[in-house]
């Protein structure tokens, strides 16, 4: 009877996090399939490669969103339940890690989504905020300093099973930031390549390879 809270959850979580939020809004706006443009990612930084940073701004917030708001319904529904606060919070972890998979793993495109850095941080900030607060300045920091997104979202993962630990966090939210981001290691390969190779382009850089001024509405995480 325990694992079916955890069950249902892992369940929960998943399908809300599948919800292609980038794809949904680009067609609702008429921009046809976000997919055959930029990167083909169906997360922020390619919506905004549409021209359209209301857009890119609303993707980014219900990505986040959504596996946010697993966590915590999860966590809610399970206090009705009986359980004990550690409970609760295993439980809302693990609503809010499957919606982090499903994001990344969508049932409804074939299992072909996001590479989850907004669904990371929406993720840490409804769970184990200070770790989203740490990640966060680490994200803003890298990408100023080095203008690369993918490097600044590759930190961020990294630092926040780092300083659960430091920290003195529970096992669930050291063993849970430690899945997420090594998640988001594996969804970043290729940016990784990239970065090794020296090909990797900045934020604000033109498509032909030279530097256009950083914008603030550029340096939003590949979601």
């Amino acid at each position: 009877m325990l694992a079916l809270p955890f069950l249902l959850a892992a369940i929960g979580g998943y399908l809300l996090g599948s919800i292609p939020f980038g794809l949904v809004i680009t067609k609702a706006a008429g921009l046809g399939d976000i997919r055959t443009i930029g990167s083909g990612n169906i997360g922020a930084t390619n919506v905004l490669r549409t021209g359209r940073k209301d857009l890119a701004l609303a993707t980014l917030l219900l990505d986040a969103g959504k596996a946010g708001i697993a966590l915590l319904l999860a966590r809610e529904l399970a206090g009705f339940g009986g359980f004990s606060e550690e409970l609760q919070r295993q439980i809302g972890l693990t609503a809010g890690a499957a919606a982090f998979i499903g994001h990344c793993y969508p049932v409804w495109l074939n299992f072909k989504g996001g590479k989850g850095v907004a669904t990371f941080f929406g993720v840490l900030f409804a769970g184990a905020w200070p770790l989203g607060v740490m990640a966060g300045v680490t994200w803003l920091a890298v990408a100023t300093m080095f203008r690369y997104s993918s490097l600044a979202a590759l930190c961020a993962a990294a630092i926040a099973p780092i300083a659960a630990l430091v920290a003195g966090f529970s096992w669930a939210e050291i063993a849970f930031s430690a899945l997420l981001a090594a998640l988001i290691f594996w969804r970043h390969k290729a940016n990784i390549a990239r970065l090794r190779a020296g090909t990797e382009p900045r934020i604000g850089a033109k498509k032909d390879g030279g530097d256009a001024p950083p914008a603030a509405a550029e340096a939003t995480p590949e979601a």
